[in-house]
């Protein structure tokens, strides 16, 4: 992706053993936050909240994240993603220990406020990975990243409900998400970062800031750009198409997953412990289907424009057969298929976006995309109710459509990103 810095044939002795460890960084990442995830809403309930300001706090929540994304991400663009993984990871341990202290509303909010901020490690390993391979490794290599991750995420809620069931299990399991970020930024701090090539000489040169060549592969030249400037070469790119792809099908997934439960008992007669099961068939698959990422795109010839335009097709087809399903048997096709195409898709747009944005804004990009899924989160819940008003197909249907919206939005852009080559690198 960024020349010779950073695609160098020759692959470094201890970059292996580097990687390894970032997946070892994503799956406790996913693992501690899925201890907490599916106690906060029972838990502001017990301080004597309204499902009105649980809902207000869940939005703030996500308020924050829209717009510190893009932020963090820049910012880790500029001082390095050793300096900006261990920030996040350290400030997001202490919003889950003020979070095993909250004993009342006001500190639950509290709480949530350094990590709805600086909660983005996942986006800065995923920048960082970006940096240390080449684009045909990338997708692979995100792959395995996503998928560790992913593994994470299914056996968190499993460790987090067993700790729930005793006393003071919320607040013994938010101490244990914030042991586990500590533990994590204790990782960071000692991996291999000399093996990295230009790392140690970076530092003999400029002290103890990272190499910008190495560590967010720019080619070091000219005044490091400030986060507003990078932030406004985002918006002012041409990438509002695979932006808008991301939008399109962020929100077509949750309006899958919106009323999955509630659906099923209402058109099958299933109770949600059968929903609950199908979701976690789901998600196993969906870690699974990260490795495939490596050999699928080895497949189309690294071509992830095409990739993703089928994976699109894939998983417009799969919501609109869950949408018209007669029978669970075609609820349980659909959701096998649908974890596949949709970890697929993920990655494809990822890797489209670095790509597009050339070198040196790897964080910005993928901050950027990260407030784009969160404009999906506010949007969604929204969407899903007002189509629920009609039907307990509606939400699935209204998926149907806006997968639609991104296959058409890929078949028009396509051509062009083939004829055109990469997009215009970001002028930072």
């Amino acid at each position: 992706m960024c020349g010779s810095a950073c695609s160098s044939p020759r692959r470094p002795r201890g970059r292996p053993r580097f990687l390894r460890c970032m997946y070892v960084v994503g799956f406790m990442d996913l693992f501690g936050v899925s201890m907490v995830i599916p106690l906060l809403s029972h838990h502001i309930k017990s301080l004597g909240a309204s499902p009105t300001m649980a809902g207000i706090v869940g939005a703030t929540y996500g308020i924050l994240q829209l717009f510190s994304s893009t932020i963090v991400g820049s910012w880790s663009d500029g001082v390095g993603r050793r300096r900006s993984l261990l920030t996040c990871l350290l400030l997001s341990a202490l919003g889950y220990a003020l979070l095993g202290l909250s004993t009342s509303v006001a500190l639950f909010v509290l709480a949530r406020v350094p990590v709805g901020l600086f909660k983005h490690s996942l986006s800065i390993c995923r920048a960082l990975l970006s940096d240390l391979v080449s684009e045909t490794e990338r997708p692979l290599v995100m792959g395995h990243f996503n998928a560790a991750s992913s593994v994470g995420f299914i056996l968190g809620p499993v460790v987090g409900g067993y700790l729930a069931e005793r006393e003071g299990g919320f607040y013994t399991s938010s101490f244990a998400c914030a042991t586990i970020f500590v533990l994590n930024a204790g990782l960071v701090w000692i991996l291999p970062w000399n093996e990295i090539p230009g790392f140690a000489s970076s530092q003999a040169a400029r002290g103890d800031r990272p190499k910008q060549a190495v560590m967010n592969c720019s080619d070091g030249e000219g005044p490091p750009a400030s986060v507003l400037q990078r932030v406004r070469a985002v918006a002012s790119s041409d990438m509002w198409d695979v932006f808008l792809v991301r939008f399109f099908m962020a929100v077509a997934i949750m309006l899958y997953y919106s009323n999955f439960s509630l659906a099923l008992e209402e058109r099958f007669a299933l109770r949600p412990q059968v929903a609950g099961y199908l979701i976690s068939y789901s998600s196993m698959l969906g870690a699974l289907a990260g490795c495939l990422v490596g050999p699928v795109t080895r497949l189309y010839g690294n071509d992830m424009a095409a990739l993703l335009l089928h994976s699109t097709v894939l998983t417009c087809a799969l919501i609109f057969l869950y949408a018209t399903a007669h029978s669970v048997w075609h609820v349980v096709l659909s959701s096998t298929f649908f974890a596949i195409s949709t970890t697929i898709g993920r990655t494809c747009v990822t890797d489209l976006e670095l790509r597009r944005g050339g070198p040196g804004s790897s964080g910005t990009l993928l901050g950027a995309g990260q407030s784009v899924t969160a404009v999906g989160r506010v949007v969604a819940p929204l969407l899903s109710g007002l189509a629920q008003e009609v039907s307990p197909c509606g939400p699935p249907g209204l998926g149907v459509l806006l997968a639609l919206a991104a296959v058409l939005l890929l078949l028009i852009r396509t051509p062009k990103w083939k004829k055109g080559g990469k997009a215009k690198h970001l002028k930072l």
